[in-house]
């Protein structure tokens, strides 16, 4: 049995080649399907983020594809030459490979340590390879335990518990400090770009609903508008959407403030003093900091908000011990009880075996000799005992933390000994 991965992430591999070796969720199916063609006898599961694409292949036999079987596999999927990407990928095999899984599970290879789409992620992958049966007894067994430990690292260490992104410290911490519920706000986004989307993400998995974008590029607004279910609106109505506004989400690239103090002032006594909390996440600062005295008006800039998500940074790294602890456990557990999967017909085989000769020498004796019952139980209990100790030293050669390599070539050895 024998479990490998090859691939790359943002840890060893530039953007562009991650650019070219990522598949669409929508194309994995395929991509498993051809996998299957080629490797028929192999499981794989094709993880791809926009961080990282990992192939994880399992086999119970010696025809595994070999690393370089692999390369050229993804190569092909990318349109490139295996040449273009060789010295780009990273391979494991055995308790690396599956202590690799783990570690990217539980979100502790990932860009910001500890977010959670990641196992999200790593299920979906998953789900997939199973339903297209490229996964099989080893990678169910791999993915499951991944996904086990995965929780286990989040239940027991705070590595999940400090938000360490900006947008999801503003609206996770911040935002839901000055409000109870997200789901009955206003929400207004100005801008359309990256830190405004995912504030938008962090807006709807908090409850957000109401929201209006606006843009100076109306095609923007309206593309994520689109992506996350939202209302785009001119760049114009601005001012009449701040007053309608419980929350504002402002991402813009401007050189100089898009509202000024003053301009609040003209919209402020439309608002009736209902609280405003705006996040300023622009550089330059896209609200005048003078707003945030402004009655009922809760502002904070990109500076409030990276000091806390530092603090959250050097949290969650005090716990990564902790969670290095939960990852090292689960792999020697998982491995213990593949070698056991591995060398268990064998153990038996061998058992049944020495049990067939010890019955028929004790059988051929007891015809022979005439002896009373105890004496007879003595005997059976001595042949039990010569065959327990002559098992013994291979028994336990099996059990022993070897690699798979030594374990295998052992397998082979006491099967070829013992006639198996």
């Amino acid at each position: 049995m024998k479990v490998q991965l090859i691939g790359c992430s943002h840890q060893n591999c530039s953007v562009e080649i991650r650019e070219q070796l990522a598949v669409a969720i929508g194309q994995l199916p395929d991509a498993l399907a051809r996998f299957q063609r080629r490797f028929p006898s192999t499981e794989a599961v094709l993880l791809s983020t926009c961080n990282r694409t990992e192939l994880y292949t399992a086999a119970d036999n010696a025809s595994i594809p070999t690393r370089d079987d692999l390369t050229s596999f993804l190569a092909d999927l990318a349109g490139l030459d295996a040449s273009q990407i060789e010295n780009q990928l990273f391979s494991h095999a055995g308790d690396e490979a599956i202590r690799h899984l783990f570690t990217v599970a539980a979100s502790l290879d990932s860009m910001v340590l500890g977010e959670s789409q990641i196992l999200s992620q790593v299920k979906e992958a998953y789900r997939i390879a199973a339903n297209g049966n490229s996964a099989g007894q080893l990678t169910h067994s791999a993915f499951q335990s991944a996904i086990r430990v995965a929780k286990r690292v989040a239940n027991e260490t705070a590595i999940h518990r400090n938000r360490v992104s900006i947008p999801s410290v503003a609206i996770g911490d911040f935002a839901r400090d000055i409000f109870e519920r997200l789901d009955d706000k206003s929400v207004l986004l100005i801008g359309a770009g990256e830190m405004a989307e995912e504030s938008l993400r962090y807006l709807q998995e908090f409850g957000a609903h109401n929201v209006n974008i606006i843009n100076r590029s109306p095609e923007k607004a309206a593309a994520l508008a689109e992506k996350f279910v939202g209302s785009a609106r001119p760049w114009e109505d601005m001012a009449t959407l701040i007053v309608d506004a419980d929350i504002v989400v402002s991402t813009t690239a401007a050189t100089e403030h898009i509202m000024t103090a003053q301009q609040y002032r003209e919209v402020e006594s439309q608002r009736h003093q209902r609280p405003l909390f705006i996040v300023d996440l622009a550089i330059p600062r896209d609200f005048d900091p003078e707003i945030g005295d402004c009655l009922g008006v809760y502002l904070y800039s990109i500076d409030d908000l990276s000091s806390v998500c530092e603090r959250n940074r050097i949290a969650r790294q005090s716990e990564m011990p902790k969670a290095h602890e939960i990852i090292e456990q689960e792999t020697d557990r998982f491995m213990a009880e593949l070698r056991h999967k591995a060398t268990g017909p064998t153990i038996r085989r061998l058992r049944e075996s020495a049990g067939e000769l010890r019955d028929a020498e004790m059988n051929r004796l007891l015809n022979k000799i005439d002896v009373d019952d105890g004496t007879e139980k003595e005997i059976q209990r001595a042949f039990d005992r010569l065959v327990n100790k002559i098992l013994h030293p291979p028994l336990e050669s099996l059990k022993e933390n070897t690699g798979e390599q030594e374990q295998a070539h052992l397998l082979e050895t006491i099967r070829r000994l013992f006639r198996l």
